[in-house]
């Protein structure tokens, strides 16, 4: 974001989007930096420059990082464009890359518009929309409106996984509480007692049955299955303490997320007490310290806090607070058949909405090897460079003969910032050879890949009967317009 001493840069949506992320009203950082809250207001509409001397300004009293923060949600836009106007539908338009990224830097809340509308075009071609007549009885206008996964994915990227009032609340519990981590547990079921009536039980899985939580309001009792270990009570409790001492907390969030169907606010609500567990289980200034001391070793961090392997990574895709800020990590959580359940970004990852992901990612590899923690550097096509830890976790065991639920995770960073992992040490990350991966099949135009499941949209496919390659799908080389 910053250019050279006295260069006029009209960047007002960037301005508003660190604002936000900052916490702050115009006002507020008016007063930071300096300036009028009016002077704010026409810069966040581009009708006024920011010079280099206010982005500085702003660096040194808020701590940022601005390189970070503006390029962060600019690449996932330019991704998401980018992904859409590979389609097909698009072929007749030779639209420049540097429009997009223009269109991405300047008009983020377009960019989200359009992906909306082409999650809803691509529902319809599938034939999973409503009937029109099913349609035309709702207020709300497209069927993606009605998929409460994907909008609340969208929030959480929108908040950068961030949510500073569950943060500093879940601090204050853990403050008040003070015991360690291995207490957790039993002080929070005390307090539920004590504070709120809510009694806490373990129950047998007879009684329980495929339920592993349930909160009976009327007999005010927390119940919880036997078959969650010891990590999953404390963040059960947890839970039920967030939604109990602080939901109007919560509420307040998700109001401010606007109109959103009844599944899209009961599933938020539940992901910022989810959220909320996990910040009181690993309270923000405790775990970043730890985390930075331990080089982001995840399995000692987990024996550190009491948590479990997957609790720890998503933990660490939520360290944004500016003056503390940790690695900006991303998770991605796929089972055995490559189906993608859960996907966070602090980074620039370009996780694709449309499609799974690359097999050649070792991320798939950790179910043939489920006691081992894999690494690899990972290449895209545009030459961006990744370092990725990947380990199989089970969840909570299941009764004989139900399927034991096994789950890959994969955590990874931006190739620049691995050198404060533990998992790196040794290694010359300039040197390491990466291993070419793709977002997906679908948009990935890479040659002579063995393991390719469909051809690139971008691309014609070639059929040749007398000719049997490695891939599957042999396409022309020039894109498609």
């Amino acid at each position: 974001m910053a250019g050279e001493s006295g260069k006029k840069l009209f960047v007002g949506p960037r301005f508003r989007r660190i604002r936000q992320q900052l916490g702050l009203s115009q006002t507020q950082i008016a007063e930071g930096l300096g300036i009028s809250p009016s002077y704010i207001n026409l810069i966040e509409r581009n009708q006024r420059p920011v010079t280099a001397q206010i982005l500085l300004r702003l660096a040194e009293t808020y701590d940022l990082d601005l390189r970070d923060l503006a390029t962060a949600d600019e690449d996932r836009f330019f991704a998401e464009l980018n992904e859409i106007f590979s389609d097909p539908l698009f072929r007749q338009i030779d639209l420049p890359k540097q429009e997009l990224r223009d269109l991405a830097e300047l008009c983020p809340g377009v960019t989200h518009s359009l992906q909306r509308l082409y999650a809803a075009y691509t529902e319809a071609r599938r034939g999973e929309t409503l009937v029109a007549a099913q349609m035309a009885d709702r207020d709300e206008g497209t069927r993606f409106e009605a998929n409460p996964i994907e909008r609340v994915r969208d929030l959480i990227e929108a908040n950068r996984n961030y949510f500073p009032e569950l943060e500093q609340a879940a601090e204050a519990v853990r403050d008040e509480l003070n015991v360690g981590s291995q207490e957790v547990y039993g002080a929070l079921a005390d307090r539920l007692r004590e504070r709120h009536s809510i009694t806490t039980r373990i129950m047998p899985v007879d009684v329980m049955r495929e339920t592993l939580r349930r909160f009976d309001r009327h007999r005010r009792q927390l119940l919880i299955s036997e078959l969650v270990d010891s990590q999953g009570r404390a963040f059960q409790a947890a839970f039920q303490t967030g939604l109990t001492e602080y939901g109007s907390v919560i509420d307040g969030i998700v109001n401010r997320a606007g109109a959103l169907d009844e599944p899209a606010r009961r599933l938020y609500r539940i992901t910022l007490g989810n959220y909320f567990a996990a910040a009181l289980m690993m309270p923000y200034a405790a775990f970043h310290a730890a985390a930075e001391q331990l080089s982001y070793d995840v399995n000692v961090l987990a024996q550190r806090f009491n948590a479990g392997f997957e609790q720890v990574c998503h933990r660490l895709t939520t360290l944004q607070r500016p003056t503390a800020r940790g690695v900006p990590f991303f998770l991605l959580r796929v089972d055995n058949a490559g189906n993608v359940s859960k996907r966070f970004s602090s980074g620039t990852f370009p996780f694709s909405k449309f499609g799974g992901t690359c097999p050649l990612w070792n991320v798939h590899s950790t179910f043939d090897t489920p006691d081992r923690l894999l690494k690899q550097v990972i290449e895209l096509p545009d030459g961006s460079r990744y370092f990725s830890i990947a380990q199989m976790v089970r969840r909570p065991v299941a009764p004989h003969p139900q399927p034991q639920p096994r789950f890959a995770i994969g955590l990874g960073c931006e190739i620049r910032h691995a050198s404060k992992l533990t998992y790196a040490a040794g290694m010359d990350l300039e040197k390491a050879e990466g291993t070419p991966i793709g977002v997906n099949c679908r948009l990935c135009e890479r040659e002579n890949c063995s393991q390719r499941a469909e051809p690139p949209i971008t691309r014609t496919l070639i059929l040749d009967e007398n000719t049997r390659r490695a891939s599957s799908f042999a396409f022309s080389n020039a894109r498609e317009l």
